[in-house]
């Protein structure tokens, strides 16, 4: 497969962006659209960083496993990870999918109140809409990139089929007759509150992400111990040894 059309932002408008988000805290609240009620975080992050490293701060705050696809939307305009092949056979070369590692968030959100989109699994289709509530001068308090000072409501499962599978999800959980209530239960695992939102455990887990670019494997580390899943241990190769020579 070929590796996707990118068509990059000028360097200087990124050294502009630097320049505008230097020294500045965007309060952003993120809602998970059409959920009711509203599932949704409010996060204190700094204006320089990339939306790499926002999607990553996104995943481990609403509480995603980075199993899917994502995007973010900004008017007409998309940004991706390259790495998904989004422009491939685009017929449309106005719709083209910027790299959202070159993309600084004081960039697409320059001022107060401004919005934008973010969409994770495009099968689920979980959209979410994120709003600039503030934006604030660094005082020296946030501790690494980003910090959760509000949040209401559990993440809804992976793979549960976007809002209306999660509303038919949370109906079988909790009705006994519901004809799919035993299946939903042994496939959650036999656990599932949905208005369960540990801020704490959050914070503890964003203060985990220390890259400016992380990859997937560095994101995949922090959510498996968000999650408390322990990673495989490797097995260690033996040690050839050498027989002696028959004499």
């Amino acid at each position: 497969m070929n590796k996707s059309t990118i068509i990059p932002f000028p360097g200087s408008e990124q050294t502009r962006a630097k320049q505008v988000g230097a020294g500045s805290i965007y309060r952003l609240r993120v809602e998970l659209e059409e959920t009711d009620p509203v599932i949704y975080r409010v996060l204190l992050v700094r204006g320089t960083i990339g939306l790499d490293l926002l999607h990553a701060i996104l995943q481990v705050a609403i509480g995603w496993t980075n199993s899917h696809l994502h995007q973010f939307v900004v008017g007409q305009t998309r940004f991706s990870d390259p790495q998904f092949n989004l422009n491939e056979d685009l017929m449309d070369p106005t719709h083209y999918v910027y790299e959202e590692s070159k993309e600084i968030l004081s960039t697409i959100a320059s001022k107060k109140n401004c919005q934008f989109g973010y969409e994770y699994d495009f099968g689920d289709s979980w959209e979410h809409r994120i709003t600039v509530e503030d934006i604030l001068p660094d005082n020296g308090t946030l501790a690494g990139f980003a910090e959760c000072i509000d949040g209401k409501r559990a993440c809804p499962p992976e793979d549960c089929g976007g809002v209306p599978g999660y509303e038919n999800f949370l109906e079988a959980i909790h009705d006994p007759e519901h004809e799919e209530h035993k299946s939903m239960n042994e496939w959650i695992g036999g656990y599932f509150n949905p208005v369960e939102f540990d801020r704490a455990k959050v914070n503890r887990c964003l203060k985990k992400i220390k890259w400016e670019n992380p990859t997937v494997e560095q994101l995949a580390r922090v959510l498996m111990e968000r999650d408390g899943i322990r990673p495989a241990k490797k097995t260690a190769k033996r040690k050839g040894t050498r027989k002696k020579p028959r004499k």
